[in-house]
């Protein structure tokens, strides 16, 4: 076999650079990528390029496996050498245009997608990212045109629906981004990412189970587990848990991305937050359990943890509210006694200085004396500022942690 043949030229001469070109080419055919890479390499740093070694075919060939094992640099650069050994193939343009796309210099890919359609009008691809570069850029109506004219030239080239998809998407028009984002995973290329976005569509809906679906979806679409998309879908999903107070699914989700890429957003962050869960009972009880078991557990922290007497209890959304006395058997509409506004928060972010105006207005308008915010994720700088010096404690999770405690 060819491969045999190579082999056998390179142990008699390990440095012959057309040997290890052709064993690169051997193992292409073979399907062996990897190989083929670590062989294309050599040839690269040490090939000499004439009638044997044609220029054109061996860059072509190393940028697509370049580009399949995710190395987007050295990609990049064979597709721009590729771009001056022939100036009029579109496909070498349109290659560079969606690397930068994916990279930290996304401004360089629309004049290599104009460059695209100058030697290939009929590039459906093409017009459909420029659609969205152009969208981007506030260009409305000429984004439009282009997605339209993609369409028109290739109604089943089923990525562009998914740039379509991206425009209605930031448009808000969440139900019509979603019909595009179902055509776009006909392609298997944009399957994951169209689910993906369909998740975060039904996210941006408050339709959870929905997007928990989407993501698990896209998560299962990954079938090696190499994609970079899964830990996004990962990510999204264990938000997902998080907005349901199902914490420990949340932290099984994270723990699989970091196991992957420590640093991926805040994620080494959201873990270091909830390892309290595993020490302390309480706590996890508090984030995790149902709304009916929620209210009982704030009741309990009320009575037992803040010596207060709750007399109004009320679900949220967010938690639960609590009007109480400081009495154990007081009337609390009575005059003589004083009530206090409680808020037990169990959001997933610190709460922003917008809650902190909302409780000071209700601690106003229903005449009570002081009001309490607990919070499992803490306050941003300008939400504990904001209540400097005004009758409202703000109690963290440390703080909240004691009063749980204290009432377990």
């Amino acid at each position: 076999s060819a491969i045999k043949l190579a082999k056998a030229i390179l142990q008699k001469d390990p440095k012959d650079y057309l040997a290890h070109y052709y064993l690169g080419k051997a193992y292409l055919a073979d399907n062996k990528n990897e190989l083929a890479l670590m062989e294309l390499k050599y040839v690269d740093q040490n090939g000499i390029f004439d009638n044997r070694l044609p220029e054109q075919q061996f860059r072509k060939a190393i940028a697509g496996l370049y580009s399949k094992f995710n190395q987007q640099e050295d990609a990049l650069k064979q597709y721009l050498l590729l771009t001056k050994l022939e100036p009029t193939v579109a496909d070498n343009y349109f290659q560079v245009a969606q690397i930068y796309e994916n990279s930290s210099h996304p401004e360089m890919d629309l004049g290599f997608y104009d460059k695209t359609l100058k030697y290939d009008k009929r590039n459906v691809k093409a017009h459909a990212a420029m659609g969205l570069l152009l969208y981007r850029a506030k260009q409305v109506n000429e984004a439009k045109r282009e997605i339209e004219m993609a369409i028109k030239l290739s109604p089943d080239t089923f990525s562009t629906y998914y740039y379509q998809g991206k425009i209605l998407k930031d448009s808000k028009d969440y139900p019509g981004a979603i019909r595009s984002f179902e055509k776009a995973q006909r392609d298997p290329q944009f399957r994951q990412k169209a689910l993906i976005e369909s998740g975060s569509c039904y996210m941006m809906g408050n339709s959870i189970d929905n997007a928990m679906n989407c993501y698990e979806r896209a998560i299962s679409a990954d079938k090696d587990g190499k994609n970079p998309e899964t830990l996004y879908a990962r990510y999204f999903l264990a938000a997902c848990y998080e907005k349901n107070h199902k914490i420990e699914k949340a932290i099984e989700q994270w723990q699989k991305i970091a196991a992957k890429q420590k640093n991926f957003r805040d994620v080494g962050q959201k873990l270091a937050e909830y390892k309290d869960l595993q020490a302390n009972d309480s706590l996890k009880e508090y984030l995790t359990s149902s709304e009916a078991e929620f209210l009982e557990i704030c009741k309990n922290a009320c009575v037992k943890g803040m010596g207060l007497q709750p007399q109004q209890c009320e679900q949220k959304k967010w938690g639960c509210q609590i009007i109480a006395t400081d009495g154990a058997n007081a009337d609390w509409r009575s005059v003589r006694k004083q009530s206090y506004l409680l808020y037990f928060y169990r959001e997933s972010n610190p709460l922003e200085d917008s809650v902190t105006i909302k409780a000071l207005d209700e601690i106003k308008s229903k005449n009570c004396t002081k009001g309490f915010v607990l919070s499992s994720s803490g306050f941003s700088y300008t939400a504990k500022k904001a209540a400097e010096n005004r009758p409202l404690e703000m109690l963290g999770k440390d703080q909240l942690e004691k009063i749980l405690d204290k009432a377990s």
